[in-house]
């Protein structure tokens, strides 16, 4: 397949999968809002100091999806409200 063919067709390559942080799993995820600003992000929570690692801005209940995707994990409504 030429450049401009994968350019155009909408071909996408399949992403890889992240890597946790070192002795991180699915039950380290956590969420954390600011009460400044309101901005929610996800990430994996540091059983040393708290911190979350890995950290992304969350909008919606799709970005919480792709970010437990992104590490091979399937959401299951952990953050549901």
């Amino acid at each position: 397949m030429s450049f401009f063919t994968a350019l155009f067709s909408g071909h996408k390559k399949s992403a890889a999968l992240l890597t946790p942080p070192d002795g991180m799993r699915e039950t380290d995820i956590a969420l954390e809002s600011s009460t400044c600003t309101g901005e929610t992000v996800i990430g994996f929570r540091s059983k040393a100091d708290g911190h979350l690692l890995n950290a992304v801005v969350v909008r919606s209940r799709a970005d919480i999806e792709t970010f437990y995707k992104s590490y091979g994990f399937v959401y299951a409504g952990k953050f549901d409200k």
